[in-house]
């Protein structure tokens, strides 16, 4: 049976989680295209997948036919998709030693490529702060490539998660051009074991937390650039943290 209403209760389902309430309420959500869907299917967060009606995926979940024009009504982007896959949120509570902590990053492009390098560079833990915006709107899920399948996410206000850090003995570094070190001058034993607040494109790292970190760190310039984009400036510093066998 193929699905052709745009009233049916399926299709105004996946339509309602284009808003972060119903994915909010539902720890569901969607993603769009085949190279997010078999991303999702790796990680077993896929639920069910709609297909156009004449399409095949040789996987092993529900696939549900619909026409294009379901497809069109559903999908955020200008051309649809031919699939669209139901995910469930996968819920993490604990956090490793390599951690990266996002202090209310807004730009959907921002946060999706800070989350791509995450998983290139061998980040174990990535902690979201209050005020971020949402890990799973449809743009940033497009912007990591479906990366955020491969790196445990966690949900925590930053308030309550530096006094736990603490006490595990985690040294807090946050990104600070004064007063800073070079990041590429840390030491072997600081690349294993931290947690780095990186933040706001606007404002940087919350003050309060600046006050509570252990180290500042930065990225030398030249004198003509006064300062790099959040994403950029984190897979950087990432990609340096990430050099622990020299």
């Amino acid at each position: 049976m193929v699905i052709t209403s745009l009233d049916n209760e399926k299709v105004k389902y996946y339509y309602k989680l284009q808003k972060k309430k119903y994915r909010d309420i539902n720890n569901e959500f969607v993603v769009e295209g085949e190279h997010l869907v078999l991303e999702a299917f790796k990680t077993g967060v896929l639920k069910e997948v709609l297909l156009e009606e004449g399409e095949v995926l040789p996987i092993d979940v529900e696939q549900i036919e619909v026409t294009k024009e379901v497809l069109k009504k559903i999908s955020t982007l200008s051309s649809p998709p031919k699939m669209i896959g139901l995910c469930e949120k996968k819920i993490e509570t604990t956090i490793g030693k390599r951690i990266l902590v996002v202090d209310e990053i807004q730009d959907p492009g921002n946060l999706g490529t800070i989350i791509r390098s995450a998983v290139a560079f061998n980040i174990d833990t990535i902690v979201i702060g209050d005020n971020t915006v949402d890990v799973y709107s449809p743009k940033v899920i497009r912007s990591t490539q479906g990366m955020l399948f491969h790196v445990p996410i966690v949900f925590y206000s930053i308030d309550k998660l530096i006094p736990i850090l603490k006490k595990l003995k985690i040294p807090v570094l946050a990104t600070n051009v004064k007063y800073g070190e070079e990041v590429k001058n840390l030491t072997r034993d600081e690349k294993q074991a931290f947690a780095l607040i990186v933040g706001n494109e606007g404002n940087g790292v919350n003050p309060k937390y600046l006050e509570l970190s252990d180290k500042f760190i930065y990225i030398p310039m030249n004198d003509v650039v006064e300062s790099l984009n959040v994403a950029i400036a984190t897979s950087i510093i990432l990609y340096e943290m990430d050099d622990i066998d020299d």
